[in-house]
């Protein structure tokens, strides 16, 4: 079996880090009033994948997608 043929059986990692709402698009302050930060999932090109409410959200919701996480600081 080539490479090509092989089933990908490892979970793509993603970054969980902290931002400050402050540093987000306006659309998204308007909607996280009340928070000043958020913490974003990202996949390994850098591309932000979602923004949630807390940490340990951000590595349920990580997990749930057959993601791993790991934390950025």
């Amino acid at each position: 079996m080539t490479q090509e043929q092989t089933p990908k059986t490892e979970r793509p990692i993603v970054y969980i880090r902290k931002v400050a709402v402050a540093d987000l698009p306006d659309e998204v302050q308007e909607r996280a009033v009340g928070f000043d930060c958020l913490y974003a999932i990202g996949g390994e090109n850098g591309e932000q994948l979602a923004l949630v409410k807390d940490r340990d959200l951000a590595f349920v919701v990580a997990r749930q997608n057959d993601m791993r996480p790991v934390s950025v600081h």
